[in-house]
């Protein structure tokens, strides 16, 4: 008997794997064969606390203080955002949203040489930095297995029982018994709810797909930022020398393991190609993740209001990196019965009561 059992070993499922292994007994079950396997896998990897709702933000910041707690952890990045004049509105919405500075055209070229004479509107900003994310999950499995948790891979769940005393869960032909059942299966959850007999909440995975592309022109692409298409229609990111580049699209998707679309790529791809001078010629690689978000696009971290023993860990969307230390140790408190450092109305906004 486990006190508490984890399913999904993304970065929800192994940063609470962490924080509760210091209250008791932990389980995690992971269906594939390494952790961080799906959408926590494929991410952008960049911690900018003032991307996303206002809850979501508040979270984001939040989990500074842990980032902020190991140099390795965050690298200096930068955003830059950029647009043409006929999309000055949707613009210096996200210079207020983002907290963004304009500057001048040379000034932006001066970052990115590649930027072409379409683009009339640029915003930078210093605050977004890039997460080393294997060193974040391999420093919370480390804490997780230091305490004793027992963290366990190719154990994809088959059936879920409510008993006396807690939960009976079936994974790769073993039966695992535990009081508490954390749900931070991803794109999963609500399968996972309804395998345990908990009303789903209405959760949707999107797809979003990536392209990596060669440093364009042969520019030495280290320093530059991450660069957006106002209103979020793509975005590129220095990758390792080379560059990668998003379409930004959420396409609604069954859970699955999910691949790039070609067309989507192409049309995503044309739109970054209207802004630069050099165009694109190959593809190095390309791949897809599912960003899952709840039907109001925040967190749902809680006891469901139904059957406490069954925990939310859920709808992480693009922000399970950047949002986890905090919602990790908000997940502790919650189930330790502590009063959670983070305001109440903050806690309330993330709660499942909020769906009734």
């Amino acid at each position: 008997m486990t006190d508490f059992l984890i399913i999904g070993g993304g970065i929800a499922g192994i940063s609470a794997a962490a924080r509760l292994s210091d209250l008791g007994s932990v389980t995690l079950l992971e269906a594939e064969q390494n952790l961080a396997h799906h959408a926590s896998g494929r991410s952008a990897a960049l911690y900018e606390p003032r991307y996303g709702a206002p809850a979501v933000v508040e979270l984001s910041l939040a989990s500074g203080d842990h980032f902020r707690s190991d140099p390795n952890f965050l690298s200096p990045r930068g955003l830059l955002i950029v647009a043409r004049a006929d999309q000055s509105e949707s613009f210096h919405h996200d210079c207020a949203d983002m907290a963004l500075d304009p500057i001048t055209m040379d000034e932006a070229r001066a970052i990115v040489p590649i930027l072409n004479d379409r683009v009339t509107l640029a915003a930078h900003a210093s605050h977004a930095w890039d997460i080393d994310t294997d060193l974040l999950i391999q420093s919370f499995a480390r804490h997780a297995r230091s305490n004793g948790a027992e963290i366990l891979t190719n154990h994809p769940v088959t059936a879920i029982a409510r008993t006396a005393t807690g939960w009976r869960v079936t994974a790769n032909g073993r039966d695992f018994a535990a009081t508490t059942l954390i749900n931070a299966a991803g794109a999963w959850v609500d399968t996972v709810a309804t395998m345990a007999g908990i009303r789903p909440l209405g959760f949707q995975p999107n797809r979003r797909s990536m392209a990596r592309i060669p440093a364009p022109g042969g520019h030495d692409v280290l320093r530059w930022p991450m660069i957006f298409g106002t209103g979020e229609t793509w975005y590129a990111k220095p990758d390792a020398g080379a560059l990668i580049v998003s379409p930004a699209e959420e396409h609604p998707m069954d859970p699955h393991d999910a691949w790039a679309d070609d067309m989507v790529l192409a049309e995503g791809l044309a739109r970054y190609e209207e802004m630069v001078t050099e165009p694109v010629t190959r593809l190095i690689s390309n791949w897809a993740g599912l960003r899952t978000f709840a039907p109001d696009r925040v967190l749902v971290i809680g006891r469901d209001p139904r059957d406490p023993a069954f925990f939310w860990l859920a709808g992480q969307g693009g922000y399970g990196f950047q949002s986890s230390p905090a919602a990790s140790q908000l997940a502790a408190d919650l189930i330790a019965g502590r009063t959670p450092a983070l305001p109440a109305h903050l806690v309330a906004s993330l709660s499942p009561a909020r769906f009734g």
